[in-house]
């Protein structure tokens, strides 16, 4: 849950301000004319206690280098419209950090990016010292657009107990969803927490997980393909889930982590960073089952954890997520950028992942010298906010091992297919998750759903394409 919103009409106005900008040159970057040694970075972590963690490693980073830097906490939602109309004013901030794919692709359009930095960070890093798929979709061919840091994984969370007493095998597949899902639906419970809600990315997100893995892509041969089988497929299976299997009334990222909590529902659809939570590790969302008042690890220890399905049309699993990067803008003053990029993906890593593991799984596996050196220090990095244990303490090896494998195996609509910037604007727009909220609610069919999703998505994508068809020679 990484991902943004703003208007079309924010969109538009920035994009008519930016103008100017984006004809003076690509995406190089145009760093100040006299260094001074001092930078700005903001980060998408902006939690109080996550700006305070990130603040010790940079007191490292600034004590080493003389570099100094101006830490930022800026809100996911607020980060669009604070891009545009710093890049339209010129103080663009030097670096972003947990900058998301769909971000990182759209400033990339825009000409926002130094696209050199990255660059240099990762041949002085190794490329081989990185997850290869996490640095295949933040590049585009050989640009690298962005440092790749971390990851979290689209999960389904299940009452492994509940499944046991009914000999239901792990759902795993559309079938064995729908069936749990069916057989777990009475007596005041619900057999699934699903998102619904029209005006929230997070929907979008859930459904992506269960798209992709009935091989339903956002993009086919550059056209949009949100109305072929697969994908109609995709949104029948949701409607059942989140409407007949879950709870009335729209379904939010808090109601359906609530639900789950509470024991009124035996699966979930969220995301990794759901797992301190449900080990009873932060105070402000604890799990409140009845078997939890005497056990707050009562649902950790009952709950089993699917990382990637498998629907009927696909040939393989599949397992979605998000990675978030370090950009470095085109205004940033190059070589303390750089410093600081380098920094924070080497001496100063482990603080980075460290606070919060559950979601944010290092891609960076190693150096060259001792190649798991980061995947040894996150299992046993703290996991919590208010109560703090080794995340190898509170999950089995078996999970932690699937975390990382899923990292590999993450795939994402529409960046393999080059259509970044696209993904972008969905993830503003909310052009599925609008048409979620219809179907679920009773204004839509799936079929009609899909349609309406695709429409819109294809209406961006013009959007998109025509501005570049206006400039060709």
């Amino acid at each position: 849950m990484r991902e943004v919103r703003w208007s079309r009409k924010a969109a538009l106005c920035a994009a008519a301000a930016l103008l100017p900008a984006l004809f003076t040159g690509c995406a190089g970057g145009t760093g100040p004319e006299r260094p001074d040694r001092r930078i700005t970075v903001w980060s998408q972590e902006s939690l109080p206690d996550r700006i305070a963690a990130t603040r010790r490693v940079i007191d490292r980073f600034e004590r080493g280098t003389g570099v100094q830097v101006e830490l930022v906490g800026v809100a996911e939602a607020q980060m669009p419209q604070l891009i545009m109309s710093a890049a339209a004013s010129g103080t663009l901030p030097d670096v972003i950090g947990a900058a998301t794919l769909g971000q990182v692709w759209q400033m990339y359009g825009n000409g926002l990016l130094n696209t050199r930095v990255p660059g240099r960070v990762v041949g002085k890093l190794g490329p081989g010292t990185f997850d290869a798929n996490a640095l295949s979709l933040a590049s585009d061919g050989s640009t690298r657009l962005a440092v790749p840091s971390d990851a979290w994984l689209q999960l389904l969370v299940y009452r492994e107990d509940r499944f046991a007493r009914r000999n239901l095998p792990p759902p795993d597949t559309y079938g064995r969803v729908l069936d749990a899902a069916e057989r777990l639906t009475g007596g005041g419970r619900d057999g699934m927490s699903a998102a619904t809600d029209p005006a929230d990315v997070f929907t979008s997100q859930s459904f992506e997980n269960l798209a992709l893995a009935n091989d339903c892509q956002l993009v086919e041969a550059g056209r949009v393909a949100l109305r072929s089988p697969p994908c109609q497929r995709a949104f029948a299976v949701y409607d059942r889930l989140a409407r007949d299997y879950g709870a009335p009334g729209t379904q939010t990222v808090d109601s359906t982590r609530a639900t789950y909590f509470a024991g009124r529902s035996s699966m979930v659809i969220w995301s990794s960073f759901l797992l301190d939570e449900l080990a009873g590790l932060r105070s402000d969302a604890l799990p409140s089952c009845p078997e939890c008042e005497g056990d707050p690890r009562f649902l950790a220890e009952n709950s089993g954890v699917v990382t990637s399905l498998k629907g009927p049309d696909a040939r393989e699993p599949a397992q979605s997520g998000e990675v978030t990067s370090w950009a470095v803008t085109r205004t940033a003053e190059e070589e303390a950028a750089r410093q600081f990029v380098e920094y924070m993906m080497g001496p100063g890593y482990e603080g980075w992942f460290g606070m919060a593991p559950e979601g944010k799984i290092p891609v960076r596996r190693g150096t060259a010298g001792e190649p798991d050196r980061y995947l040894r220090a996150w299992r046993s990095s703290g996991l919590g906010v208010d109560t703090r244990r080794p995340i190898d303490e509170v999950y089995p090896p078996e999970l932690l091992d699937r975390l990382v494998d899923g990292v590999h195996r993450m795939r994402r609509w529409g960046i393999a297919q080059g259509e970044g910037a696209l993904v972008g604007a969905a993830g503003g727009e909310l052009p599925v998750s609008r048409a979620i909220g219809a179907m679920t609610g009773g204004q839509l069919s799936p079929a009609g759903a899909a349609a309406q999703a695709g429409e819109e998505v294809a209406s961006l994508q013009e959007s998109l394409d025509r501005p570049a068809r206006a400039g060709s020679p």
